[in-house]
């Protein structure tokens, strides 16, 4: 069995790293810098580190921030937020970035995707899908959300994915805007069927309150990876006892 992926995500805004509720009110969490050196030491597995309001204000990832995490970290991370060009792609991974993640640009184009796996691999395409569960017509779905959340599409979660894979993306990165920040579990159904449904890695986001929420989403939700940011900003959960804890549920994980 492959070994479950933990992943802190730091969202940044203004060069500090913050964390709202459903995607808004947002409070200050420390300098992303140290944050990401912290948990290098502590035995995180990756790390996220996205420009949350890069495309909403349309301008370019924070590379200067890039460059000084991947001095201080000996982990992969990946880069998202205002990824639109290969241009884009190139700086990211010049200043230190192992993979970079697209969302609204790749909504937008998809042909990014190829663009981007073409050029530089899949390996190093992460597709970020921001996704909100409604009410349409009597049935439930979930539709995907441009810019931070802030605008809504047609776009169905589980085409989107599909399309992504088909594209080249080597991951997804699902965040539910419904459970983000309100630390009742992970969407473990969606993920589910997006786990069995695809054959590239699920990267589960939005929603972890405790240890057991973790477990839940790789037994339950056949998750490849979890990602979260409260719980371990704010040193709720330390990522090595996390780590004790799923390896005693009986779930692989790396030491």
């Amino acid at each position: 069995m492959l070994a479950k992926r933990i992943i802190p995500c730091l969202d940044v805004k203004d060069g500090q790293t913050v964390k709202g509720t459903n995607f808004v009110g947002l409070r200050s969490a420390g300098d992303p810098v140290e944050l990401a050196a912290a948990y290098s030491r502590e035995g995180a597995d990756e790390l996220v580190l996205l420009d949350i309001t890069a495309s909403h204000e349309g301008r370019r990832t924070f590379t200067e921030v890039v460059s000084r995490v991947a001095e201080q970290v000996n982990i992969p991370f990946t880069v998202g937020g205002g990824i639109s060009t290969l241009a884009d792609v190139e700086r990211l991974l010049a200043a230190g970035a192992d993979k970079v993640s697209v969302n609204s640009a790749a909504l937008r184009r998809p042909e990014l995707i190829d663009e981007i796996t073409r050029h530089f691999g899949s390996q190093v395409c992460v597709v970020a899908i921001d996704a909100k569960l409604s009410e349409q017509a009597d049935a439930q779905q979930w539709f995907c959300y441009l810019n931070g959340g802030r605008i809504p599409t047609e776009h169905s979660l589980f085409d989107w994915a599909h399309e992504a894979q088909e594209r080249g993306a080597g991951e997804i990165l699902f965040t539910s805007m419904n459970h983000d920040g309100v630390k009742h579990g992970f969407a473990n159904e969606a993920l589910r069927q997006l786990s069995d449904s695809l054959t590239i890695p699920i990267i589960a986001s939005g929603g972890a309150g405790c240890r057991e929420h973790f477990r839940d989403v790789f037994k339950l939700g056949h998750a490849d990876a979890a990602l979260a940011a409260s719980v371990f900003h704010f040193g709720e959960i330390p990522v090595p006892d996390l780590k004790d804890y799923l390896a005693a549920e009986g779930i692989a994980v790396r030491k």
